[in-house]
């Protein structure tokens, strides 16, 4: 279930002016965000840069990476990227959207439950617990320290976000908005912030100068 906005999430708090019906992620939600080039909100263009910018951080960081799970990865415009960039990590899709489970192969799941029988060095988690609830999310929160082993590339639409700093004719306002300080302090628990919207495992110690962060 990428979410489709550039941007990210809010509080235990609904904006007002942000529709919270039920989403569905079938052909006309991933046409409208995704396939339509007059209202998609993102490119693989963009996406391309993003998959390198997370390569480079990684390679930077010195983290081993050998397996990526991309927690919500929509229609996997981020696994050429990453082929391209980590050759030799093993990809594996999680999409809650039985759509583009059927089109695309993906694994079907939630990121809020999904219990691999390992797990991977790193995972993407891009754009997508806005559309949870806030039981759901914390969920994903948690679950997220036990599906990352190494690194964690994570963002969401934040309230923040929602006020400052995203385009809303392109970005999907049906979701739940919450407080940047809400995700980073559940981040926290398992990780320290590196930089770029990555952060690492407490038990991978990196060398962090002291103006980086």
């Amino acid at each position: 279930m990428a979410p489709p906005t550039t941007t990210q999430k809010n509080a235990s708090r609904i904006a007002p002016d942000v529709m919270t019906s039920p989403i569905q992620f079938d052909a006309a939600f991933y046409r409208r965000f995704y396939f339509n080039r007059l209202t998609r909100v993102t490119t693989p263009g963009e996406m391309r840069v993003r998959a390198e910018l997370i390569a480079a951080i990684i390679r930077h960081a010195e983290l081993p990476v050998r397996s990526i799970l991309d927690a919500g990865c929509g229609i996997g415009l981020l696994r050429p990227a990453f082929a391209r960039v980590m050759k030799r990590a093993r990809y594996v899709g999680l999409e809650v959207s039985e759509y583009l489970c059927r089109r695309y192969g993906w694994t079907q799941g939630s990121v809020a439950d999904f219990r691999p029988t390992a797990p991977f060095d790193l995972v993407v988690c891009f754009d997508v617990l806005q559309y949870l609830d806030d039981r759901a999310a914390a969920r994903a929160m948690a679950n997220l320290g036990r599906l990352s082993r190494v690194a964690l590339y994570f963002s969401a639409l934040t309230s923040e976000d929602w006020r400052r700093n995203c385009d809303r004719l392109r970005t999907d306002g049906n979701v739940n908005l919450r407080p940047a300080a809400w995700y980073r302090a559940r981040l926290k628990r398992e990780f320290y912030y590196y930089g770029l919207g990555v952060w690492v495992r407490r038990t991978h110690r990196t060398v962090q100068w002291s103006l980086e962060p």
